[in-house]
């Protein structure tokens, strides 16, 4: 079954870091994907840039409304994902526990399944 890791950070917390504590928590999460490939368990992964440089795109009326970020009403952004391949959800929980970003962020798991599905 596959499950998705969100990586859901505080939206501040990238700012805060030092140039050489972001480049160590990169690293450790680039070598945690690379554990993950090596066990057969990765499909992808990607990091993804603030929720300042986002956009929501919703269509009213048969019209776009867009809107820039930051989105103020949000406390935690996506900051990236990991798409794995598990047995279980308890398997996808225990992975989820070894994450590195679980230390300084939530990481969210999530089954992929049809939007209708029950």
């Amino acid at each position: 079954m596959a499950y998705l890791l969100l990586i859901m950070e505080p939206r501040d917390q990238r700012r805060q870091r030092s140039p050489e504590e972001a480049q160590a928590a990169y690293a450790q999460m680039v070598a945690f994907g690379e554990g993950l490939k090596a066990r057969g368990l990765l499909r992808a992964s990607e990091s993804l840039r603030p929720d300042s440089d986002g956009v929501r795109v919703q269509v009213r009326g048969g019209k776009p409304l867009l809107r820039d970020g930051p989105f103020t009403e949000a406390k935690e952004m996506v900051g990236g994902f990991f798409l794995l391949d598990c047995q279980t959800k308890e398997q996808a929980i225990a992975i989820a526990g070894e994450c590195p970003a679980a230390q300084w962020a939530t990481v969210e798991v999530r089954e992929l399944a049809p939007c209708h599905a029950g």
